[in-house]
């Protein structure tokens, strides 16, 4: 289980482009990194089209958003393009990303137990060090969440 003051997983992942793109390429950089179950699903676009939102403000405290999920890139491109998303989505179909960051496994869906994603997001600081967890994210609210945290 991964904690704040931890080294975040590195990870190389495929972008919606078929660009293969590593954590450690944004040294330097504060990476809001969040996890997501499925592309165009209600909650997960209500999710992406906040972060979408809040783009600019984000960037101007010196971070960058990069969104995971086990879609393939061509539903990334598809998705990106539907909603006029400005930042990095990755493909994680092989769930190493997502297993590695916790963000796979058994969750409440409607009363039951299942496998599946667990919506949640990392905030890494310049060094690559994790500052903050937000795990069973809410998508209502969650980019504004992530702005006051920077």
């Amino acid at each position: 289980m991964l904690q704040v003051g931890d080294i975040a997983p590195d990870f190389s992942l495929e972008d919606a482009e078929g660009k293969t793109h590593s954590l450690a390429e944004f040294r330097g950089h504060k990476v809001v990194l969040y996890f997501y179950p499925k592309d165009d699903t209600p909650g997960c676009t209500k999710e992406a089209c906040g972060f979408r939102d809040a783009h600019e403000a984000i960037r101007a405290k010196g971070a960058v958003v990069i969104g995971i999920s086990p879609d393939k890139p061509a539903s990334h491109r598809r998705f990106a393009e539907r909603h006029a998303l400005p930042f990095l989505l990755l493909a994680d179909p092989e769930r190493t990303a997502l297993e590695v960051y916790g963000a796979f496994g058994e969750k409440k869906l409607y009363g039951k137990s299942v496998l599946g994603v667990k919506r949640s997001t990392f905030l890494i600081d310049e060094t690559g060090r994790i500052l903050r967890i937000f795990p069973k994210v809410s998508p209502e609210g969650h980019a504004a969440e992530i702005l006051a945290a920077l």
